[in-house]
């Protein structure tokens, strides 16, 4: 009971550093912003907050403040005139989030201390030593290092909780241990000598900080090494007698005041109960949606006030199944070892056929595999884990021997087969690909996290760790846990004890399942859940068959055009050399940049990178093209380097030793327009501009003697769109016409009759047509063109004048997205824009030309994957054995017998003539050949 009695009597005061903690919280949350539905970042604000509630919660302060810096110079300016002198500027979305943060600070009824001519630090130091004279104990709660020069047997430093880490207190002894010193006073004269880049505290050159603590260790002070300096050798001893007045400046600059005119007003600093009536608009305004029922219960909601009844809850466990619109991020604190749960390991054949028949009474379920690698293909199985209710899974191992493997797999074939029942994963394209492998054709409707998430923020990452920690506020075990770092040293699966194994495994399918219920609501909220359904969540199925199917290389063809890009780059080689007059290594960015710039002297202005060497980006050597031709030959060079190595040497590599095919990889969760990219290899990359990159797909060939190749292209699918979505009238009545729009195009920028237009016309015309939609300036078309700005901007303004609908779209669609802080496709793809109210013109220009750009890529993309989807349905009804084997940009390709061409043909048309009903004509080109190119 005496105990007891002490600890109510214990004043425990908090002294936060606001700036400190918001860049914290800023930078920990950067990479995956949180935006309102008007376009406010409030990642910094979710982030300062969570680190609030953390701390109220689990260290119960008495006494509480933050301080923060004011805009006056400081004495330290003063003396010293480069003081925090080439401090970045704040982040603009961060600037913005300091008002609402000071809103915040004041709901809970926090005082905010701040006092001209003083830092933040010096406010917290006078404040913190104050205290401990009046018997507080003292946390100085911040990230930074300085404030190690303040502990005492009273004042601590309290490091908040990050990224998975828990809270961290440092005393005198963890002080001097980290800094390896005898007193704290210590860290003040290491900083002086190390200096500190942040502050533009220049320290002594040539001491970084193994030899400042070994230097203290040594002499004590800084003043005491500059009395001693004969003692040191060499360039240390020069340095430390040349800057010894920097170096005590230095320190004098690391030093904090303890003598800020500040009272510690006891009463004002107490504790208070937050301010409701403040808070709960605040969370309503920033969209704090699991937030809020986290802190004023189940009733809160961002639509409005609510009724204010009973304590809030600051302290309550999130609750379930409900997150912001878009990406409310928390703060890590749930691990496996601190998060109660129960994982199964379902071992034996009775128990295995047990738990199919449980799984078969589910409407949904959970399902993830363990393999021997990452490519499905040629990875093998080793056990798959099921969950179907929150905290609860089970782990299913499988032997190495096939045969046995496919006996436990088949227990489960019916209900992975069942067509009623929803199979929920996180990238399940992969585990639907494995799992073929043991005659297990997974079927029914699909619920993938990744591709969910992609809809709901497109332009973050979807992988499950990330997702987890974000949504669930949980650190799942990393993979190098179980199998240690990658590396030709990692180990296998297989090798891991089987209920650590069990541990990972259902701890996955666990997780997904929780994201699952997350997601579900999240994207009913932004009106993305029918695309889910019936577009992106259908295509795996499809991207899995077309990944399976693989396609035919013709090695020798590559082998041969490898000879012939080999003789090409040594006459390109040699001409680089006689022009330059120097043989040089054209590969390194350094010795070019010496060549163009010091000894061509191409250009007097030529930009330089941060290390130093001259930029010779391809951007950069464009520009130059005109001065010389041996840019031209460079850039010719670097090329059919490229093809050669990424392509022509490297396809052969990727072959599959037992299908003898290439089977690429879609990412369906990459690309924010909501397009498909491809990995090993990059169809979507394969050059098509150029003769020698068109040569490449000379290789693609059809599988087997009777088969051809099947190239199916969208006919200017991007102009088509812009006239839907614009309306414009012009436009659409050049497309019905069946004109050729560029032609039609010209005809109307320059006033003359379609059979007139010349061939500069129509190739002026059609730069302006792809330039529009990519938001192209006069400038840019007078570059691309070659033509005068002037005449660029009359171009440009006689097209707004002919299409006018065109104008008016691009305005709207700008004025919606400052409005909503997204844009969207057709069918309700939305690509979010969080710099599209941007005070910097340069950063609001490009998320204006995104605006602009997005729906029509967006509504391409929603065009060929419904296609894709409805063909390959055809295909499955119709019986057919020809097969779909590649998608790149707006075009599919197929390989098909002889036999089957017409219907094939007669299939691809219609499907993708009307995968979306428009207003505007689709056109789509259907070419046939005994390779890629012949066909395409």
């Amino acid at each position: 009971m005496k105990d007891e009695q002490s600890k109510i009597h214990v004043k425990k005061l908090f002294l936060l550093d606001g700036m400190a903690l918001i860049y914290r919280a800023y930078f920990a949350l950067s990479k995956v912003p949180r935006l309102t539905s008007y376009g406010l970042n409030t990642g910094a604000i979710m982030g300062f907050t969570n680190t609030l509630l953390e701390l109220l919660k689990n260290q119960n302060p008495t006494h509480i403040a933050v301080v923060f810096d004011t805009e006056a110079p400081t004495n330290r300016h003063l003396e010293f005139e480069a003081y925090k002198a080439h401090r970045e500027k704040m982040p603009e979305d961060l600037a913005t989030s300091i008002p609402y943060i000071h809103r915040l600070i004041e709901g809970f009824n926090i005082p905010i201390i701040t006092k001209d001519g003083y830092e933040a630090d010096d406010i917290i130091g006078t404040l913190a030593k104050k205290a401990e004279q009046a018997g507080f104990t003292v946390f100085c709660m911040t990230p930074d290092k300085d404030f190690g020069q303040l502990v005492s047997d009273n004042i601590f430093i309290y490091k908040p909780a990050r990224m998975g880490n828990g809270a961290e207190t440092l005393g005198v002894p963890e002080i001097l241990e980290k800094w390896e010193i005898t007193e704290v006073s210590q860290v003040i004269d290491i900083l002086g000598l190390w200096g500190d880049a942040v502050d533009n505290i220049p320290g002594i050159p040539g001491i970084g900080e193994k030899t400042a603590k070994k230097l203290i260790q040594e002499f004590g002070s800084v003043e005491n090494i500059i009395t001693n300096s004969d003692k040191l050798k060499g360039k240390q001893r020069e340095n430390v007698e040349t800057y010894a007045e920097q170096g005590l400046i230095s320190k004098k600059l690391a030093t904090i005041l303890l003598d800020v005119p500040v009272e510690l007003d006891e009463i004002a600093l107490t504790l208070q109960e937050p301010n409701r009536e403040l808070l709960e608009p605040l969370f309503a305004e920033l969209e704090f949606r699991t937030l809020g029922k986290r802190v004023f219960g189940d009733d809160f909601s961002v639509a409005g006030q609510q009724p204010q009844h009973g304590q809030m809850d600051l302290f309550a466990v999130p609750m379930e199944n409900t997150q912001d619109s878009i990406a409310e991020p928390t703060l890590p604190q749930a691990t496996l070892q601190n998060t109660p749960h129960e994982y199964i390991l379902v071992d034996s054949q009775a128990e295995q056929q047990k738990l199919a028949k449980l799984l078969s009474s589910q409407p949904s379920f959970c399902f993830d595999t363990e393999t021997t690698g990452l490519d499905a293909l040629l990875a093998d199985i080793v056990g798959m884990s099921f969950s179907f209710e929150k905290g609860k899974a089970y782990y299913v191992p499988t032997s190495s021997n096939y045969e046995d493997a496919l006996e436990t797999v088949a227990i489960f074939k019916s209900v992975l087969e069942n067509t009623a029942i929803e199979k929920v994963g996180q990238n399940i394209k992969y585990d639907i690909l494995l799992l073929s492998k043991y005659n297990v054709q997974v079927k029914g409707p699909l619920f993938d996290t990744m591709v969910a998430h992609y809809l709901i923020d497109p332009d973050t990452r979807h992988n499950m760790d990330i997702l987890a920690e974000n949504y669930l506020g949980y650190k799942p075990m990393s993979i190098t846990e179980l199998i240690g770092p990658k590396g030709k040293k990692q180990g296998n699966m297989r090798d891991v004890d089987i209920e650590l194994v069990k541990e990972y495994a259902a701890e996955d399918a666990d997780i997904t399942w929780q994201l699952h219920e997350v997601f579900k609501p999240l994207l009913e909220e932004t009106q993305t859940y029918k695309l889910a359904q019936e577009v992106e969540f259908p295509l795996i199925y499809v991207l899995a068959e077309i990944e399976k199917n693989g396609v035919k290389i013709d090695e020798n063809t590559l082998h041969v055009f490898s000879k012939s890009l080999e003789e090409d780059l040594k006459k390109l080689e040699a001409s680089i050399y006689e022009k330059a007059g120097v043989q040089f290594n054209i590969s390194s960015p350094k010795q070019l940049g010496e060549v163009l710039f010091d000894k061509l002297q191409l250009d007097p202005k030529a930009k330089k990178t941060k290390t130093g060497q001259y930029k010779t980006g391809e951007d950069v050597l464009l520009t130059l093209a005109n001065k010389s031709d041996i840019v031209q030959d460079i850039l010719d060079f670097r090329q059919l380097q490229k093809l050669k190595s990424t392509y022509v040497d490297a396809l052969p590599s990727l072959i599959n030793p037992n299908t003898g095919l290439i089977h690429t990889s879609y990412n369906q969760a990459v690309a924010a327009t909501g397009r498909l990219s491809s990995t090993n290899p990059n169809l979507q990359n394969i050059p098509i501009r150029t003769e020698k990159g068109r040569e490449v797909r000379k290789a693609f060939i059809p599988r087997q003697e009777g088969y051809t190749l099947l190239s199916a292209d969208y006919s200017q699918i991007e102009l088509r769109l812009i006239a839907e979505l614009s309306k414009d009238k012009n436009m659409l009545e050049a497309f019905d016409a069946g004109h050729d729009i560029h032609r039609a195009t010209a005809a109307r920028v320059y006033g003359v009759a379609l059979e007139d237009v010349t061939s500069d016309q129509r190739r002026n015309a059609k730069a302006v047509n792809f330039g529009i939609i990519y938001g192209q300036s006069a400038f840019g078309l007078s570059q691309n063109l070659g033509i005068s700005r002037k005449e660029a901007a009359e171009i440009i303004e006689q097209y707004f004048a002919q299409y006018t609908g065109i104008r008016q779209y691009m305005t709207q669609a700008v004025e919606f997205a400052k409005e909503n802080g997204y844009v969207e496709t057709i069918l309700k793809r939305r690509r979010y824009l969080r710099d599209i109210n941007s005070a910097n013109m340069t950063v609001r220009g490009f998320a204006e030309r995104n605006a602009i750009n997005a729906p029509i890529q967006g509504s391409a993309a929603d065009l060929i994957k419904i296609a894709m989807i409805n063909i390959q349905q055809d295909i499955t009804k119709k019986g057919l054995t020809g097969k779909m084997i590649m998608q790149v940009h707006d075009e599919l390709v197929f390989d098909v017998p002889l036999g089957e061409a017409e219907t094939f043909s007669d299939i691809i048309y219609e499907r993708m003539k009307n995968a979306i009903t428009l207003r505007v004509p689709i056109e789509v080109e259907i070419g046939k050949g005994v390779n890629w190119l012949e066909a395409h």
